[in-house]
């Protein structure tokens, strides 16, 4: 209850608080499907299901000891042309301009084939894109897979952050605002949690007419749902 002296009137306005009632499903705050890019043969495999990892961390890689050789070929070429371009470097004003260049230019060539050999080679580690758990793993050494046909080989999901996707009704699409408590419980659990509205997402679904919205939580099983009310002040 608040109250407002205006002069002499004494004006009283109560702030009435609504609950609205939304549904949820658990799901994981990053979550990816990992693919190789190019194609070969699986030649190790480092993680399996519920294998915890860092970003950039590898987690498989395709045979590659003919893309290893040819990185060592071209970072022989590069030395040699260095070399050759260091010397031409401290006679270029006694020698052809012409010569020089290419002697430039075959340094310079050098540079770019080694960084595109060992872009080649990267491309045959997979890693991990941020820190997280494998939850599911599709590959054996051995298999053979195709950068031309995009096959996923894991599924890596954040390990501890959550985050609740709320469904509620779009009439309320004025009422509720982000940083609204919504309190809460899941399916099979007796406990009660509550935590804030972080993301409304800006459109309804013409089918089943619901919003959505974002609650942040942690270490919830993903795929998991319940129920709760949203708290508003009006």
């Amino acid at each position: 209850m608040n109250k407002i002296i205006l002069g002499l009137m004494l004006v009283t306005f109560t702030l009435h608080a609504e609950e609205i009632y939304a549904t949820f499903n658990v799901q994981a705050d990053k979550n990816a499907k990992l693919a190789f890019s190019s194609s070969g043969i699986i030649g190790d495999v480092l993680v399996d299901v519920t294998s915890e990892v860092k970003k950039n961390e590898v987690l498989a890689n395709l045979q590659n000891e003919d893309l290893k050789a040819q990185l060592n070929i071209t970072q022989t070429a590069l030395k040699y042309a260095k070399y050759d371009y260091d010397r031409q470097l401290k006679v270029q004003n006694i020698i052809d301009k012409a010569k020089f260049d290419q002697f430039a230019f075959k340094y310079e060539n050098a540079k770019a084939q080694l960084a595109f050999q060992q872009a080649m080679l990267d491309k045959t580690s997979l890693k991990a894109p941020f820190d997280g758990v494998i939850y599911e793993k599709a590959i054996e050494v051995g298999d053979v897979v195709s950068g031309q046909m995009i096959t996923t080989v894991f599924k890596i999901q954040s390990k501890h952050s959550r985050k609740l996707i709320l469904e509620f009704d779009q009439k309320y699409h004025q009422s509720i605002k982000i940083g609204d408590t919504f309190k809460y419980k899941v399916d099979g659990d007796t406990e009660k949690y509550e935590g804030k509205i972080s993301k409304i997402y800006p459109y309804a679904n013409t089918k089943t007419r619901k919003i959505k919205a974002e609650v942040i939580s942690k270490d919830f099983v993903v795929g998991l749902f319940g129920d709760g009310y949203i708290t508003t002040q009006e």
